[in-house]
């Protein structure tokens, strides 16, 4: 479900507040431009510092892709490998050509056309798993900028708290102000710890677990490509690559794959 990260987010957020107005505290309470003004300019200061600009530009786009993308599709691309290995079967190799430009996906048109151009099998090999390398560790930089946030945070919540009560150090020739100021101090607290464990932390490990599931389609597709490259039967390309499934979705995959293998049956 690509909408799972924000709603876990809201969920939290709002199981926070419900607990404290079943306290009898106020929402408003909670609303302190100074203290959001600690977290987030030190927050974003300090990751800014710590990643460089080139990384903390990535972060509006590092939102939109945790809240809205799509979660990769292993029975389709199983699905499209057995497809190529069936024309590849038929008629050559050379003939995947044609089709290239209907495959959507650039790793894998890549890849098909390393096979079409007579690459070695091993070049091949060394040639994709250095784009799933170079993907992970881009990835693993996205999601490190998030990490480093989620630590950031609530150490700049407890540098605000400090800064509050030494306002209220300052005022304690007036004790009926003391209890809304302490409270008002560690709303920064609250909001750092807050941010880093309901929103920093949680998109690092939601960016870490969509890196993850794209290398293992992309590893998915690699030995899929080498298995049409080798001439391997479309039953036994499908049989190497239905381990990437799921179980409960190699189901409709195998019925998927016997729709293709009947016309290959009469073919063989």
């Amino acid at each position: 479900m690509k909408a799972a990260t924000a709603i876990g987010i809201a969920v939290g957020i709002g199981g926070l507040l419900l607990a404290a107005m079943m306290e009898g505290t106020s929402p408003a309470a909670f609303i302190n431009v100074s203290a959001l003004i600690v977290i987030i300019a030190g927050t974003g200061g300090a990751t800014l510092a710590s990643v460089g600009m080139a990384g903390f530009r990535r972060i509006p786009k590092l939102y939109r892709l945790v809240f809205s993308a799509q979660p990769p599709d292993l029975r389709e691309r199983v699905e499209l490998i057995v497809s190529i290995a069936e024309q590849a079967r038929r008629e050559g190799l050379l003939a995947l050509d044609a089709q290239l430009a209907e495959i959507d996906d650039e790793f894998t048109r890549k890849g098909l056309q390393l096979v079409v151009d007579g690459t070695d099998p091993e070049l091949v090999r060394e040639i994709l798993e250095a784009e799933i390398d170079g993907m992970a560790s881009r990835h693993a930089a996205g999601a490190a900028v998030f990490e480093k946030a989620g630590g950031y945070a609530p150490t700049m919540g407890i540098i605000g708290t400090v800064m509050g009560l030494v306002h209220v150090l300052q005022n304690l020739d007036d004790p009926a102000s003391l209890g809304p100021a302490i409270s008002t101090a560690f709303i920064a607290t609250l909001f750092g710890v807050g941010s880093a464990n309901l929103v920093f932390l949680p998109v690092a490990s939601r960016l870490k677990a969509m890196s993850a599931e794209e290398v293992e389609l992309r590893t998915l597709t690699l030995d899929g490509i080498l298995a049409v490259q080798a001439g391997d039967n479309p039953r036994v390309v499908s049989d190497k690559l239905i381990s990437y499934v799921p179980p409960s979705e190699r189901e409709a995959a195998d019925e998927g794959d016997e729709a293709v293998s009947a016309p290959l049956a009469e073919a063989a």
